[in-house]
């Protein structure tokens, strides 16, 4: 058996339905093993980030490794991004780069550098292959680790003459399964006379949460127990966010609306963020506030993170012993402080709601997207200031179905994220949000959605620059410079790769274009003029300005 024949038996072994990928040279045997197997499809891609994206997207989605392929060389330093996007969100991918010959030259040092060691510090694991008898534990080993909690990413080096050698059929590994053991009763007891103690506790729900059974935990934990809640921006969803007692999203880490809750709390029952994610809240050395962390992992220690308490082991099994545990006391807390703050939140969330200037408000734009998208709908986001609008804005009533990066916050991940969900799920409607920056950092995968024939609607946010730094920018007193940029007409160059565009004239005219787009089969792009003019009022001023009358 050729060894590139056996790496593919080991990935089906593993269960592996896609590989994404831009093969080159020297992954021509694997890729001629993989057209063989007819058990594993192959989605080519224009870039290899677009692959890495999606690869990383179907890991998060699934719980299950994506996969994604690239050659040596350029090929391979084209997915850092990618790697870093699924180590930093923990998001399982296993990723195969080919390499030169190791056991004679064959072009000198041409296009070669050491991407095992370049994938050392962005991986959980990486490894070249130096004999084909090594493949199975290889990959097993692989998978493990990056399905393992915390998830990321893996990656594995297959030089091209290993991958022409004949090696004798080894043994394939079962993929055995495995539990996360429990918190133990004492932690479980001491969290639990924490709560009890408080007066006013508050549940965070954070990515690591993002699990369907720890999400049932959530939200029977709320049910049952009476305890207000808000989230991370990617603890989104996990409850649905039509739920009474949801107080809102920590969409900047201080002064925001919903700190007014978090300020008055005097527990805060932190269940799956790590400092990875944007903090949602800074804790102080002269804090009263104490906080229970409730997560697969203890808490990494640093000057804005140092819980009072850790409980680690399984979260939905930690979340339901609470739940237990704290049933004599359900819903013996008074919200009506929290529920209070919630009203004024909710009242200064929808301001600008209504308003129908055009160039279109971020804020009208995320009404106009929760009123038309169904309840099951999926939003993926690039990442730029609009990001913030739809983490306070935007009500998810699902699990991953506002799917955002606040880890890496890379751009160009949007659009092939949203590919990925759609694929997975292509009865449901989908929606790709992205600015123009960085929907032009991978829009050749256009192309690739065409392809792959897909139900897809995009949306870009068009105010020509980078308008995340811009807004940082005017923040920190400094004047307009070396942001701004010109685009093409993003109407005709859909229509270049197959797709349809619209350029709507008002806002009216914009939720025309999008019914018809979401009701159309194919892919669709919506150019829409943004007015991020009121970013630095909102963001910066106001919000500062009710923050220090709360406290004065």
């Amino acid at each position: 058996m050729k060894t590139s024949d056996l790496f593919v038996k080991a990935l089906e072994n593993e269960d592996v339905e896609y590989i994404f990928g831009l093969p080159g040279e020297e992954n021509l045997d694997f890729l001629e093993s993989l057209r063989k197997s007819g058990k594993i499809k192959l989605v080519l891609t224009r870039h290899e980030q677009g692959a890495g994206f999606m690869a990383a997207t179907y890991g998060r989605l699934t719980g299950k490794a994506g996969v994604c392929l690239a050659t040596l060389g350029p090929g391979a330093t084209n997915l850092v991004t990618p790697a870093a996007y699924a180590q930093l969100g923990a998001m399982p991918l296993v990723i195969i780069t080919g390499q030169k010959p190791i056991k004679t030259s064959k072009q000198g040092k041409f296009q070669i550098v050491d991407v095992v060691d370049m994938m050392q510090p962005l991986t959980k694991f990486t490894k070249q292959v130096t004999h084909g008898a090594h493949i199975p534990s290889i990959v097993r080993e692989a998978f493990r680790l990056a399905q393992e909690e915390r998830p990321g990413a893996v990656h594995i080096e297959l030089p091209e003459d290993i991958a022409v050698e004949e090696v004798a059929e080894p043994r394939i590994f079962e993929v055995v399964d495995f539990k996360i053991p429990y918190a133990g009763i004492e932690t479980i007891t001491q969290a639990v006379e924490m709560i009890e103690a408080s007066k006013r506790p508050l549940l965070l729900i954070g990515a690591g949460a993002n699990r369907k059974r720890a999400s049932i935990a959530l939200t029977e934990f709320v049910d049952a127990i009476g305890i207000p809640f808000f989230n991370t921006q990617m603890g989104k969803g996990i409850i649905d966010e039509r739920h009474p007692l949801y107080l809102g999203t920590a969409a900047l880490s201080s002064n925001d609306f919903v700190h007014e809750a978090i300020n008055h709390a005097d527990l805060i029952i932190n269940v799956g963020h790590d400092t990875i994610e944007k903090p949602p809240f800074f804790m102080q050395a002269e804090d009263e506030r104490k906080v229970i962390h409730v997560n697969f992992f203890p808490a990494e220690v640093d000057e804005v993170y140092f819980p009072q308490l850790n409980v680690i082991g399984d979260i939905a099994n930690s979340v339901a012993q609470l739940t237990k545990g704290l049933q004599p006391k359900a819903n013996s807390w008074n919200t009506d402080f929290f529920l209070g703050i919630k009203g004024n939140v909710s009242s200064r969330l929808t301001k600008y709601e209504s308003d129908d200037r055009f160039p279109i408000l971020p804020q009208r734009m995320v009404k106009i997207i929760r009123d038309i998208l169904p309840d099951d709908g999926i939003i993926t986001l690039d990442n730029g200031v609009y990001k913030i609008w739809f983490a306070r804005n935007y009500p998810a009533y699902a699990q991953n179905s506002l799917i955002l990066d606040n880890a890496l916050a890379t751009m160009g991940a949007g659009l092939p994220s949203a590919m990925m969900a759609k694929e997975l799920n292509p009865d449901k409607k989908v929606i790709s949000v992205n600015g123009d920056g960085g929907f032009m950092m991978n829009s050749q995968e256009l192309e690739t959605a065409v392809r792959m024939q897909l139900d897809l609607v995009i949306i870009i946010l068009n105010d020509s620059a980078y308008g995340m730094i811009k807004w940082k920018q005017e923040g920190e007193g400094f004047p307009s410079y070396g942001l701004d940029y010109g685009n093409p007409d993003f109407v005709k160059y859909a229509e270049s790769f197959g797709a349809k565009g619209y350029h709507p004239q008002s806002v009216e005219d914009f939720k025309k274009c999008l019914v018809k787009a979401l009701d159309a089969k194919g892919v669709h792009l919506i150019d829409l003029p943004v007015d991020y003019s009121l970013n630095h009022k909102i963001l910066n001023v106001l919000i500062k300005e009710y923050s220090e009358k709360l406290k004065g």
